[in-house]
């Protein structure tokens, strides 16, 4: 009975420990995990490091967010699918909240009043965290001659192409030529498999095929936004940086759902907030409704903010049960070095097409530059960079 007091007690305070990293993990995936080491590894001892570095490895192998699910599988093991779904939600909702009531007072300001000038640097500002985002992407993912030869080729046909439809087929190729190419490891027998959680398949499948059939008969935006966000919650390895480019070609330049600007904007808030990088769906949902007044934009928000969360979750409760296979397994291994230099390739090509509606005059180059240099030479935390933009912005 104390012993079971006792785990009630430790998974509380564990959400408590989620929510304070919902406020305050700032950075991205990579970030995110120095955080969870400090706070749930060495301070609450809820998981060792060898076994934080295993779920991280785990999750990066899966498509969606990184940081997410790996905070939701440590749920996961501490409690179960119910308690990871709680633990989800307090990861999430913070940043998707602010990002959909930012979006709504954009859409309510205008973003082309003349009140609203003091934002018109968090366009500048927000291409250098890009170039900062690519840069660091080379760094960690980039580390042999063939990696090279995937990142230009990755970047140059999502340059030169951007189409959403050609974004997974690259990142399969990037992780077939990997695997063909990398010999690594030795594939083991495997053993019989147990507690597979075919239901989570089932439903990922469902889901998956039902909103792509409902959105092509109805047109509604409503679930063409869910599908679109579900799709890239299937197909997107690398964290958020390898998102934006794709909501920018489908919701900017092809479907016409919103401006450059008010995505650059977005873009830009995004860079203050803690939590998951994914929540830019959030508000590029909310953003997409603009047309479709308060309830609409709600809508918007629920489905850009449930669709993009939802695949990594039912795939993530579907493998994990079998991870001990798929850690072993060497062709996986292989293909997920591919894979992420494909994903270096997107973020340098989206860095490139998003610097693209950025006026080029001496203050925007002086901002984009300056959030560089701050971002590479020192440690000021991203939500001070964004403070000086906006107060930049109503100064000069």
């Amino acid at each position: 009975m104390a012993a079971h007091r006792f785990l009630h007690y430790k998974k509380i305070l564990f959400l408590f420990d989620v929510l304070k990293l919902a406020l305050t993990a700032f950075g991205g995936p990579q970030v995110h995990y120095t955080q969870f080491r400090k706070h749930l590894v060495i301070k609450k001892k809820y998981l060792s490091e060898e076994e934080l570095f295993e779920l991280n490895s785990f999750c990066s192998m899966l498509p969606g967010p990184t940081s997410t699910q790996t905070i939701t599988t440590i749920g996961y093991k501490m409690g179960g699918p119910a308690f990871a779904f709680f633990t989800l939600g307090i990861w999430v909702l913070p940043a998707c909240l602010i990002m959909g009531m930012l979006a709504i007072v954009l859409i309510n300001l205008n973003l082309d009043n003349p009140k609203l000038e003091f934002l018109k640097y968090l366009q500048p500002m927000a291409s250098g965290f890009l170039i900062f985002a690519a840069y660091k992407f080379i760094q960690m993912f980039v580390t042999k001659r063939y990696h090279w030869a995937l990142l230009v080729g990755t970047a140059s046909i999502a340059t030169i192409y951007p189409s959403p439809f050609l974004i997974p087929i690259m990142l399969i190729a990037g992780g077939l030529i990997s695997s063909f190419i990398n010999t690594r490891g030795r594939v083991e027998k495997p053993k019989p498999i147990e507690n597979i959680k075919w239901e989570n398949l089932v439903l990922y499948g469902v889901v998956f095929i039902g909103s792509a059939i409902i959105g092509y008969l109805t047109k509604d935006r409503f679930f063409l936004l869910f599908e679109n966000n579900f799709r890239y919650g299937s197909i997107v390895f690398g964290g958020g940086n390898v998102l934006i480019p794709l909501m920018f070609n489908q919701f900017v330049e092809y479907k016409h759902y919103m401006g450059a600007q008010e995505f650059l904007a977005g873009l830009g808030f995004l860079q203050a907030m803690p939590g998951p990088v994914f929540s830019i769906a959030s508000f590029a949902g909310t953003m997409s409704m603009k047309e479709f007044g308060f309830f609409g934009q709600l809508g918007g928000w629920v489905a850009g903010t449930l669709g993009i969360f939802l695949p990594g979750i039912l795939l993530l409760f579907f493998v994990y049960p079998i991870w001990n296979q798929l850690k072993n397994f060497a062709p996986v291994k292989n293909a997920i070095e591919g894979i992420n230099a494909a994903s270096a390739g997107l973020v340098v090509s989206s860095a490139y097409l998003l610097f693209l509606p950025v006026e080029i005059n001496e203050k925007n180059m002086l901002v984009l530059l300056t959030t560089l240099f701050l971002l590479l030479s020192t440690k000021v935390p991203s939500p001070i960079i964004v403070l000086a933009c906006v107060i930049g912005g109503y100064f000069f």
